[in-house]
């Protein structure tokens, strides 16, 4: 009895794999400062309700290789609060992580909560930082971060080769001056969690090497590629600020209600919104871009969006109640 081998051809293989391997592992993210879909966030923005005010910093060798180099120096408690580009960062060195903490907890509110900055000099030099939070000070819980960057080469330490497309949920996706959103409706009903009384934030450097030795792992368990050794007394990630979008304080009306009293329809949109006041409370709004320009101002409910280009928008409301409430939209 004769048997044929039968050979598959590679490329064959490769379409397979292209096909079972997860979709999430291939997706591709919000892209850099000044594209279309970027998520980044200016410091300037109206957006900001509020900054940190109180740091713990426990430092990270400069290069985990070698430790006898020492740990990563620059920077004090100082220079993590308050907003982004008023102080000096904090270089946490490989694996040196930052605990913060806030005058009123931060709140799950509508679209992103919060924005880490750090102080990248371009768009393609991006030392990453994974984000934990939490609500009672003692246990923390990691946002689920995916880094879809090449594995093959290592990123060294003066490459300009990261890709913000490439790259979610993860500190740093940005150049100075802007912040990595993050939205903690992605951890709703984790237990011991709750999403609306964050307390605490922190943040912990990706070590970027490819070496196994040494590497951080996505949470797919996926090697995370980042500028490599940074062997400096500025090594690892450069903390700037924390900048609060929703915080959860106590007032006469409870701001929670009245967030809930405005919807935005349609979102996104490609020719104009709607405000939806569903308790006759609207008095004037304003809308600001991404970097935290104002672009319209509006006393009626109804926005003509015509020129302006596709991007993430920010809208305040100003109620009668004396109450200011931030929504976002999508201009498509």
């Amino acid at each position: 009895m004769n048997i044929k081998k039968i050979q598959i051809p590679v490329n064959f293989l490769n379409l397979v794999f292209v096909i079972v391997f997860p979709i999430q592992l291939l997706a591709q993210f919000a892209g850099s400062v000044g594209t279309a879909n970027t998520s980044a966030i200016y410091k300037d923005s109206a957006i900001f309700s509020n900054w940190a005010i109180g740091c713990i910093i426990q430092r990270g060798y400069q290069d985990i290789a070698y430790p006898t180099l020492g740990v990563a120096s620059v920077g004090t408690t100082h220079d993590g609060i308050g907003k982004a580009g008023t102080n000096g960062v904090i270089s946490l060195g490989d694996r040196g992580s930052s605990v913060f903490t806030f005058q009123y907890p931060i709140k799950n509110g509508e679209g992103f909560d919060f924005a880490v900055f750090e102080n990248a000099f371009n768009d393609n030099f991006l030392e990453l930082a994974f984000v934990e939070v939490s609500s009672d000070g003692i246990n923390y819980f990691r946002f689920p971060a995916t880094s879809n960057t090449q594995i093959n080469t290592q990123i060294g330490p003066f490459d300009n080769t990261s890709d913000a497309t490439k790259i979610n949920n993860l500190a740093g996706k940005y150049r100075a001056q802007y912040g990595t959103p993050f939205d903690l409706e992605e951890l709703n009903a984790i237990s011991g969690l709750n999403i609306n009384q964050i307390t605490h934030l922190k943040i912990i450097d990706v070590v970027g090497s490819i070496s196994p030795l040494y590497a951080s792992y996505d949470q797919y368990n996926k090697v995370i590629n980042d500028p490599y050794p940074t062997a400096f007394a500025s090594g690892g990630f450069d903390i700037d600020a924390i900048g609060v979008i929703h915080q959860n304080i106590a007032i006469g009306i409870n701001e929670s209600s009245i967030e809930t009293y405005f919807s935005i329809f349609p979102n996104p949109s490609n020719s104009y919104i709607n405000i939806i006041d569903s308790k006759n409370i609207f008095n004037e709004l304003q809308i600001f871009n991404a970097s935290g320009i104002l672009v319209r101002e509006s006393k009626e409910t109804t926005v003509d969006l015509d020129g302006l280009p596709a991007g993430l928008y920010i809208i305040i409301i100003k109620t009668n109640e004396g109450i200011n409430v931030n929504k976002t939209f999508i201009k498509q």
